[in-house]
């Protein structure tokens, strides 16, 4: 089950348990059979994602470039390419057993080079998050991106009318996020 709304209210109780009151947007339908029992209870901030016309716009565009070239390439590489261009990263330090394992939970990863941390080898990693994760001005930057290499091949880019209007659909849908 999965709900959107508010904390209304929290306080310790006299046997030092909190009970925390919450104001849910939908109907609690199935939660009352599971009033009185042991539950795993997950709760994090709403942050809505854009819509999938923006990321649709994205992969066009990516499917556009990876046209152009003579043979065609990937698109999934193009988009990773721009990522490394356009996308947020982190950058990460650990040890050198773990690298391999880690870089499969990251979109695309890049070895820096070794560190000395307290006399013990460590690799420093440049991991970029999927686009999956950002945000509206972080998508935008992202696909901006994007748009300026279309033209740098040639390509017609998506009109501005729709590059803004996927944008603004998403802003209308969930709000404007920044953070």
């Amino acid at each position: 089950m999965d709900y959107t709304g508010t904390i209304k209210d929290m306080y310790r109780g006299m046997d030092g348990k909190f009970t925390i009151s919450l104001c849910v947007d939908q109907e609690p339908g199935e939660l009352e059979s599971l009033k009185d029992k042991n539950l795993r209870i997950k709760i994090t901030q709403d942050r809505k994602h854009r819509s999938l016309d923006a990321n649709a716009l994205l992969w066009h565009c990516l499917g556009e470039m990876a046209k152009s070239f003579t043979p065609p390439r990937d698109k999934w590489e193009i988009y990773l390419e721009e990522l490394r261009k356009y996308g947020k990263f982190s950058y990460i330090l650990m040890d050198e057993k773990a690298v391999d394992s880690f870089k499969q939970m990251w979109r695309e990863t890049e070895v820096v080079g070794e560190v000395d941390v307290n006399g013990r080898k460590a690799i420093q990693l440049l991991c970029f998050y999927g686009s999956s994760t950002y945000n509206t001005k972080e998508f935008s930057v992202l696909l901006d991106g994007v748009i300026e290499d279309m033209k740098d091949l040639g390509l017609q880019p998506p009109i501005p009318r729709d590059i803004r209007s996927a944008l603004e659909e998403w802003e209308k849908q969930h709000g404007k996020q920044n953070d």
